[in-house]
Formats: structure tokens, C-alpha cells, sequence
């Protein structure tokens, strides 16, 4: 108890104040300055020239349109004799900093409302009514099952089902990709940035870029390194994957555009640099669902008035253009800030070097009292030898 006393009046009765103590000592004071120089370093290279920590940021707000270009023929059993052009591969026509384009597809015609037997899985194959259960859709099912067994071809049965008929066949997925000439169909990336806090606005089409030179160039990141024009299949084949086997199955595609710019240089020095990732990379080992593809219907009567329809399974490329960005510009304010900071971060050079020579020396003993020094009260000291 007495100690708990001890130790509660000296924490309220006792106060500390720094004393100024000069140690001759080589080791202590190269050790000094070495903390000191890296402090500096650090202050110097990493918060002002690297992290330009004299200026103040902002984060880049962007607009995004896109345009694709390319024309290509297919002829086919199915389809006879068709051209193909940008109204019929990009869907929909405009996006939202995306664009997809349809390279692959799986076509079933003249639907009907009606009763048609099921493809055949191991969900649908039956041999009598009882394998089948009236009303029943499962989420893979064609349409709502009617109860009965049906021929499908000679050989197989399956269950009918109510739905547009004849049902999809989507088990074998054309190869290669039906418009496998869309890897040489080009895509034009017009974006708008702006920083808000300095008011600077640019685009990617930049001030040099003439009309003769937009309808000439494609992107290249050696040649061409600004042209906002890009063919496809060098998109795919920068992001290190092949076009050809990407467009059977389709896939998502991200065109990143960096716009970082030190304000206090020229505007003309403030460029977008281009880069190309696949953004849904394929597990070899786990390749459930790969791919990406959605489905839509182009719907007519018939000269009898009969309602039919056209379903497409549309396989492709979604290009995702991705604008990322920062600014800078001088500040007074973060600069001071700054080099508060690090003349703040100099005292720890001090503690360290007190904690070496107070605790790890040989004579830290002998340091410890020239550098501790304790004071009695001066008045309660005086107040005593007046009363004796």
C-alpha cells in the first residue's frame, strides 16, 4: 500500500523537464548523424520528389464513348449468304463505358408457341409418361413439362414440354467462332477527363491528331502510342491471349486508360498511357462457366398471323474501358505540412540514440547520471531551514 502511495505522489508532485547533455563520442555521433541522413532521405527523396508531397491532388472524372468499325461475310446452311456490320455484331449499340461485340452465336429459327419434346441430357431422356412430371420447370428446362414422353429422333425419347419450339440446341458450341473476322474490326475510345479542384480538362484525341491521321492510324504502343484507335485482336493478344480462342466462348476485356499528371509542367505533357488486361482470366484447373454470352429474340408473324421468333445465344467480347487517374499542383499548404513533418521526424534520432547510450553502453551507468539530475522543492527546502 505504502508503495502504490509512493508511486501516485511521485506522478503528481514530481515533473520532468529535458536536460541538454553533450556526449563526446564518436560512435554515438556518427550514429547521430546516420539516423539523421536517412530522416533527410527519406523527406527529400520519398515524400517530395517521389510521392510529390508539395502538391496538392486530385482524382481524375471521366466520360467515355465508343465507336467499332468492320464489315465481314458469312455463308453458312443455316444462314445462306449474310454480311455482316456494325448493326448486327454490337449489342446493344451504346453502352455505359462498355462495348460488347458478338463473335460467336447459336441460332434457333421460326419458334412457336406449342408442345416439342426436350433436348436430350440425362435430365430429359425418358422411355414412358412416368419418368416425366407434369408442370414441373426446372432452372435449365426448356418450357413447363406437359407429363409425356415423346420421340425425339428414331433412337431417343425425352420429355415434352410447353415452350417456343423447336427448343435451343446449345450443347455444341459452334468452332471456330462464327465471326472469327471481328479480331480485324477496330474500336475508337473517345474519352473526356477533367480535375475539378484546378479546372483542367482534356481528352485522348489530342490537339495534334489530325482527321487524315485518325483514319490512318492504329494503336501501337511503340509507333503509335497515342492513336485512340485499336483493332481487336492486338487488344486480346496485349493482354496475352489469343483472339480466336476467346471469341468461341467469349469473354471480358478491360482497356485501361492512366491519365497521371504533374499540373505544374506543361499541359502538353499530360497524356494518357494505354494498357490491356483480360478482366475474367480462365482457371485452367476450374473452368465452370466460362465465357460470356446472353441471349435475345427478334419477334414477327407469320402470313397466317402466327406469332414466331428468332432466339440467338450471342457469344463475345465485352470491352470494359476503365479511366483511372491523379493531378497534382503546388500547394503551399501540403508542403508546410510536410516539412513539419519531417523536421518532427528528426527527434527521433535523439530517442534513439538516448536509448542506446542510457541502456546499451558500457557506461550507461555514468551517462545516466550525468544526463538524470534530481531537484528537491527549492521553497519547501527554504521553509525549512527557516523554522530551525
Amino acid at each position: 500500500m505504502a508503495g502504490c502511495c509512493a508511486v501516485l505522489a511521485g506522478f503528481l508532485f514530481e515533473y520532468d523537464t529535458p536536460r541538454i547533455v553533450l556526449i563526446r563520442s564518436r560512435k554515438v555521433g556518427l550514429m547521430n548523424r546516420a539516423v539523421q541522413l536517412l530522416i533527410l532521405a527519406y523527406v527529400i527523396g520519398w515524400v517530395f520528389v517521389w510521392e510529390k508531397g508539395y502538391q496538392e491532388m486530385d482524382s481524375v472524372v471521366s466520360s467515355v464513348t465508343t465507336k467499332a468499325k468492320g464489315v465481314t461475310v458469312t455463308n453458312t446452311s443455316k444462314l445462306g449468304f449474310r454480311v455482316w456490320d456494325v448493326a448486327d455484331y454490337v449489342i446493344p449499340a451504346q453502352e455505359e463505358n462498355s462495348l460488347f461485340i458478338m463473335t460467336n452465336i447459336i441460332i434457333t429459327m421460326n419458334q412457336t408457341q406449342g408442345f416439342c419434346p426436350e433436348v436430350p441430357d440425362k435430365n430429359t431422356v425418358c422411355e414412358s409418361d412416368t419418368n416425366c412430371a407434369s408442370g414441373s420447370s426446372g432452372t435449365h428446362s426448356s418450357g413447363v413439362a406437359t407429363g409425356r414422353c415423346v420421340l425425339f429422333n428414331e433412337t431417343v425419347k425425352t420429355c415434352e414440354v410447353a415452350a417456343w419450339c423447336p427448343v435451343e440446341d446449345d450443347i455444341h458450341v459452334p468452332k471456330p467462332a462464327f465471326l472469327k473476322a471481328a479480331e480485324n474490326f477496330t474500336l475508337l475510345v473517345k474519352n473526356n477527363i477533367w480535375y475539378p479542384k484546378f479546372n483542367f480538362s482534356k481528352r485522348n484525341i489530342l490537339p495534334n491528331i489530325t482527321t487524315t491521321y485518325l483514319k490512318s492510324c492504329i494503336y501501337d504502343a511503340v509507333t503509335d502510342p497515342f492513336c485512340p484507335i485499336f483493332r481487336l485482336g492486338k487488344i486480346v493478344e496485349n493482354a496475352g491471349h489469343s483472339f480466336q480462342d476467346m471469341a468461341v466462348e467469349g469473354g471480358i476485356m478491360g482497356i485501361q486508360i492512366n491519365w497521371d499528371c504533374n499540373l505544374d509542367r506543361a499541359a502538353i505533357h499530360c497524356l494518357p498511357k494505354y494498357s490491356f488486361r483480360r478482366l475474367d482470366t480462365r482457371d485452367t484447373d476450374h473452368n465452370v462457366s466460362p465465357g460470356y454470352n446472353f441471349r435475345f429474340a427478334k419477334y414477327y408473324s407469320d402470313l397466317t398471323g402466327t406469332e414466331r421468333r428468332t432466339l440467338t445465344k450471342a457469344y463475345g467480347i465485352r470491352f470494359d474501358i476503365i479511366v483511372f487517374g491523379k493531378a497534382g499542383k503546388f500547394d503551399i499548404i501540403p508542403t508546410m505540412i510536410n516539412i513539419g513533418s519531417g523536421l518532427a521526424l528528426f527527434g527521433v534520432a535523439t530517442v534513439l540514440c538516448d536509448v542506446i547510450v542510457l541502456y546499451c553502453m558500457k557506461k550507461r551507468y555514468y551517462y545516466r547520471e550525468k544526463k538524470y539530475k534530481y531537484v528537491e522543492d527549492y521553497e519547501q527546502g527554504l521553509g525549512g531551514e527557516i523554522d530551525k
